[in-house]
């Protein structure tokens, strides 16, 4: 069967090949009536026009295709800024390719150098520790890239964040203000300069209070996270814990707090307040709905498309890191819920 082409699109529409063109790549500056845009679009998909890719990249030396790293895709958080990204890129006409790097530098390396090799556009990637050269070789070859949610300290390339160390400095200043005898800060043993910026946020905000409050932190590796945050929260939280309040700076980690609470039935927050940064559909589990800190996901993803198709475009206008503001949600696992 016959590939349908622009050609017959065009002889069906009554209009020249430049215009249906024009139209089916959404290009602007173009003086076509919306009357013929719409009819262009409803002949190609009544005859089931798909462009020919290859064709496509041969002319232009553009494949339309971007690639995404992410840090684990299991994860809610980078699944739903994949599924952001990946709607934000279709209406810009490109493919998202999505893997992930397991916190792995050397398995970071081999996906730029797998995406590279399948010739994309340019690539969105949320960095790990110890890929710093992998990140400067990319740039030194002008290849376009933008980072998401992370970035990596000495290394000059455009990215998305949020205010991790704001955000978390104000949650805190909540926490001690509600007079809590014990605060429990769970975070990770990391490198990684946004997590380090969550938690410094945090001791900032304990450093400046005056309060007499007992602070703990909890820190673990990225490995057996759940036995780790078990053990340590047995020995911190004793067995009948009273005026308590546990901030979980990511979503992996309260899901493994939350399971000890349930395990060992503490109430939530009668005996022990929650804070989570991040949401996660297995918040909806657990009894009590969880305060959680909410970071801005359509708007991280359309700003990093944004970056990277001008950077494609353009390479000499690469822009700068663009930092956005996360917010608190304030639910019922929040004593004297009261902001």
């Amino acid at each position: 069967m016959k590939r349908s082409s622009i050609k017959d699109i065009a002889k069906l529409a009554g209009v020249s090949v430049a215009t249906v063109s024009y139209v089916l790549n959404r290009k602007e500056g173009q003086r076509i009536s919306e009357e013929t845009r719409k009819k262009i679009f409803k002949i190609a998909e009544t005859i089931n026009y798909t462009p020919n890719k290859i064709a496509k990249s041969l002319k232009t030396n553009k494949t339309k295709l971007l690639g995404l790293i992410v840090a684990d895709i299991s994860n809610d958080f980078y699944s739903h800024i994949a599924r952001n990204l990946e709607d934000k890129a279709l209406k810009l006409g490109y493919t998202l390719i999505i893997g992930s790097s397991d916190e792995n530098a050397e398995k970071f390396k081999k996906l730029t150098e797998l995406f590279s090799q399948q010739q994309v556009d340019g690539m969105i990637v949320a960095p790990v520790s110890g890929s710093e050269n992998t990140l400067e070789n990319l740039i030194n070859i002008k290849y376009p890239i933008v980072t998401i949610d992370r970035y990596l300290k000495g290394v000059a390339v455009p990215g998305i964040t949020i205010n991790n160390q704001e955000i978390a400095e104000s949650t805190a200043g909540l926490l001690l203000n509600k007079d809590f005898d014990k605060i429990i800060y769970i975070g990770y043993e990391t490198e990684l300069p946004h997590l380090l910026d969550r938690q410094h946020g945090f001791e900032k905000a304990v450093g400046s209070s005056g309060k007499t409050v007992e602070m703990h932190y909890l820190l673990v590796g990225l490995e057996n996270i759940t036995r780790e945050v078990h053990s340590q929260l047995k020995s911190m939280l004793g067995n009948a814990p009273e005026n308590t309040a546990l901030y979980f700076s990511s979503n992996k980690l309260a899901v493994a707090g939350l399971s000890y609470i349930v395990k060992n039935n503490i109430s939530v927050p009668e005996q022990v307040s929650v804070v989570a940064f991040d949401e996660t559909d297995a918040y909806n589990l657990f009894p009590t709905e969880i305060t959680y800190i909410q970071q801005p996901i359509e708007e991280m993803a359309e700003e990093a498309i944004k970056l990277l198709d001008t950077q494609i475009h353009d390479y000499t206008a690469t822009g700068k890191r663009v930092t956005l503001s996360a917010k608190l949600v304030s639910r019922a696992s929040l004593k004297n819920n009261q902001l």
